[in-house]
């Protein structure tokens, strides 16, 4: 996916930063040692080969003159932070970060290494595998995030804080910064910005039922997933997590919008059943959220066509109507 936020390096710089991270013995001589991976869609990533032959990925975040979203500001201190999370409080597997450097003095903006994973994304390769194996690793993955999900927090909100001991006070504070995003930027969204917030006013008092924050990652989709042999083996991307509702999670989508495809496989897995009336009032407000973010996006990453944004217009539209809303 391309993208004006993807900070792209010169080969120079590449081996700079792994002389740094790994020792001057492990920088890479002649060519082919270095191929982006494209399928990310905020970070630019690097698939490298050190001179021993070992693998690595290298991930570096926007420059700091790209205008990002709100929420998407400090992303990669943010993965950092979950990625320890994770390690040190559940069983997830995780990629190991072998060096970080916020120092910016070799590029513009912080960057990290960690091991290459040897296997396959799931977004990628799941509509060729059996019906069978896909539902297995759905499965798989509500496990995981249902065990990424029980980390406690001690306030509602993004990581490093401030946190709110209100989930209604948290999730309106992130939908207003989407809003004032779209706005900033003169985003045609469908719909007026003021009827948004109101529909959004309408249904909170559902959000009054969550009361202990908990670790989501909010963008866990089968995308961020490397699966072998039939078997999930590591979970990527982890930069935009933060404490809150964990039926905000992305899997949980196809509950409410049949588009993103059939939850059940992942809630088996995650132990969840039918949600009740409030559940699916929550769930509609956090689909409209995820809408909104999906729309207003597309000008901040200068897509150069319109695809996304043509795909996810017509599902904010159906967001609002789950939430009472339709055009006259």
């Amino acid at each position: 996916m391309e993208s004006i936020t993807k900070n792209r390096q010169s080969p120079d710089v590449l081996r700079a930063m792994i002389e740094r991270a790994y020792g001057a013995d492990l920088v890479p001589a002649g060519d082919a040692w270095a191929s982006e991976l494209g399928h990310g869609w905020f970070n630019v990533a690097y698939r490298l080969r050190l001179r021993d032959g070992a693998e690595v990925v290298l991930k570096i975040a926007p420059p700091p003159g790209v205008q990002v979203m709100t929420y998407e500001r400090g992303a990669m201190s943010i993965e950092l932070a979950t990625l320890e999370l994770l390690r040190t409080q559940t069983s997830v597997p995780v990629p190991v970060v072998d060096f970080a450097d916020r120092t910016r003095e070799l590029c513009d903006a912080d960057y990290f290494f960690m091991p290459f994973v040897d296997a396959d994304n799931l977004g990628i390769v799941g509509a060729t595998l059996p019906a069978a194996e896909r539902e297995a690793c759905m499965e798989q993955l509500g496990a995981l995030n249902r065990e990424i999900n029980s980390v406690r927090g001690k306030a509602f909100g993004p990581l490093a804080g401030p946190g709110d001991e209100s989930w209604r006070r948290a999730f309106n504070r992130m939908v207003e910064d989407v809003l004032a995003d779209g706005e900033r930027r003169g985003v045609d969204i469908g719909w007026d910005y003021g009827t948004v917030r109101e529909v959004v006013a309408e249904h909170s008092d559902s959000l009054d039922e969550v009361t202990e924050p908990r670790l989501v990652e909010w963008d866990l989709w089968d995308g961020n997933v490397m699966v072998r042999d039939g078997r999930i083996v590591c979970v990527i991307d982890h930069e935009r997590a933060f404490y809150g509702d964990p039926l905000i999670e992305a899997c949980f989508t196809g509950t409410q919008i049949p588009d993103f495809g059939d939850p059940a496989p992942f809630m088996r897995g995650y132990g969840h059943g039918e949600l009740t009336a409030t559940q699916r009032v929550r769930r509609r407000l956090y689909c409209l959220h995820l809408m909104l973010v999906m729309v207003i996006e597309t000008v901040y990453r200068g897509h150069t066509d319109t695809k996304q944004y043509d795909w996810a217009r017509p599902r904010l539209d159906h967001a609002m109507a789950l939430l009472g809303r339709t055009r006259r």
